[in-house]
């Protein structure tokens, strides 16, 4: 499975869990029951680490987020963001230019076109920062 596609899976179930706030492992089973979506481990890394890390990395995107607060985002662009930002962070084989790039096709895919541009905003102050050596909260 490329990357992407893993990426996508993994979107999906972190979209599902922020929805139903349901138990991760269940998640995993209902998705194996309907054989729509892989679930394999690299899809476990991301939905698991992103899920763990929920309240850092939302406390990220609220910092970046200056024309919506974090209740006000949709649980799409939410997951698409958490995704990118658990991976720009936490995984050392996705630069955060992949994870920016790639968070936008999953928008390009799954949202409208403004929610396109404020994923990008929102992941692009959140890059340059980084770059300047800030951590959080731009």
């Amino acid at each position: 499975m490329t990357r992407s596609k893993t990426r996508e899976n993994a979107f999906i179930l972190v979209f599902e869990h922020l929805l139903r706030d349901d138990d991760i492992n269940e998640l995993y089973e209902i998705a194996g029951e309907v054989e729509e979506i892989t679930v394999n481990d690299d899809v476990k890394k991301i939905v698991s680490g992103t899920v763990e890390h929920s309240t850092e990395i939302e406390e990220i995107i609220s910092g970046y987020s200056k024309s919506r607060t974090i209740q006000r985002i949709s649980k799409v662009n939410l997951a698409i963001l958490e995704i990118a930002v658990f991976e720009a962070l936490y995984d050392e084989k996705v630069p955060v230019n992949i994870a920016i790039s790639e968070a936008v096709k999953l928008a390009e895919m799954y949202t409208y076109p403004e929610d396109v541009s404020f994923i990008n905003g929102v992941l692009g102050a959140f890059s340059r920062d980084r770059k300047s050596g800030e951590k959080n909260n731009g």
